[in-house]
């Protein structure tokens, strides 16, 4: 690089006439110029404009101005800044190129950095997405299998009680039908007392009728004459009249129960004869204490306590 200005002791500039080389009079003391230096060889470092303008520092605002009226000439520059004697490249101007190459490698390295930070943070935004979206996903599946346990569960504990209310109502239909084939069969060893009849008074009844005041048996209004019927196999125990009760038969059945048929018009039975169900053991009347044609029927149990006949027939699968 040559300029055709120097500079002078005033700081004015002054025609060259040849080769410049700086001088202690030119050039700042030693100190200053190598703590100038060094501000330049940092500034360089840093980027090439900063080398620019170290340069045209060096030259001189005012030898640009004229450079341009004047012939080429060399300039020698100060070490660090300029070339050799020998028109070597000087090894400062050497180390500001690299290191203005190396600010260039260094800022496409800090992209090439950047662009990969980018990158994996944006790898670390998906694969967070991912987590999360999957995360969710299992959270609904977990729920969703739940609510399906819970009505399996359900469905079970319904079907559960659906099965034992079938189960126990089979039972009872099971329960109602041997009971019904039970009666049928013992109806088959029982009869009702007689026939054509109407029924008047129940066990338990309360009136001054009765010395207990309390009717103690069933009426079965009949006509007079209506045969009776012993009710099941046994043995006959008693027959003949009996005050109040009139006419009547007392049949102890082979279980033990005594059956009493009471106010007869008329005995067909002998005491110790053996009969069963169906068979006539006397005829409907009026005798003894009664105000008008019945059957006075009376149950008592094989301990002697009196109970209603009403249930103990139905008990024997016969309706009264």
């Amino acid at each position: 690089m040559s300029n055709g200005t120097r500079f002078g002791e005033d700081g004015g500039a002054e025609p060259s006439t040849g080769e410049w080389n700086p001088s202690a009079e030119t050039l700042l003391p030693n100190r200053g110029r190598h703590r100038v230096l060094r501000q330049q060889r940092r500034a360089f470092a840093r980027s090439s404009t900063v080398l620019g303008v170290g340069v045209i520092a060096a030259v001189g605002a005012g030898g640009i101005a004229t450079a341009q009226d004047k012939a080429p000439i060399t300039i020698s520059l100060p070490d660090g800044l300029g070339g050799t004697e020998d028109g070597a490249p000087n090894a400062g101007l050497a180390t500001m190129g690299d290191t203005v190459t190396e600010a260039g490698e260094q800022s496409k390295a800090d992209d090439n950095a950047g662009e990969a930070l980018r990158s994996r943070i944006l790898q670390q935004a998906e694969q967070q997405q991912a987590q999360a979206e999957a995360e969710r996903r299992a959270v609904a599946e977990k729920a969703a299998a739940e609510a399906a346990a819970a009505d399996a569960l359900k469905a079970s504990a319904d079907a559960k009680k659906k099965a034992d209310e079938a189960k126990k109502k089979a039972a009872e239909e099971a329960k109602k039908k041997a009971e019904a084939e039970r009666l049928a069969k013992l109806a088959k060893s029982f009869a009702l007392p007689t026939s054509s009849y109407n029924i008047t008074s129940t066990f338990g009844s309360s009136g001054g009728l009765w010395s207990s005041g309390q009717h103690t048996g069933l009426d079965f209004a009949a006509p007079a004459g209506t045969p009776v019927k012993a009710v099941g196999a046994g043995t006959v125990k008693s027959a003949g009249y009996a005050g109040s009760y009139g006419y009547q038969v007392v049949i102890e059945l082979n279980d033990g129960t005594e059956v009493m048929y009471a106010h007869l018009s008329s005995i067909n039975a002998n005491v110790g004869q053996k009969v069963v169900a169906g068979d006539m053991v006397g005829r409907v009347g009026s005798t003894g204490n009664s105000t008008g044609n019945h059957l006075h029927l009376e149950v008592k149990t094989p301990g002697g306590t009196t109970i209603d006949p009403g249930a103990w027939l139905r008990s024997k699968g016969l309706r009264p």
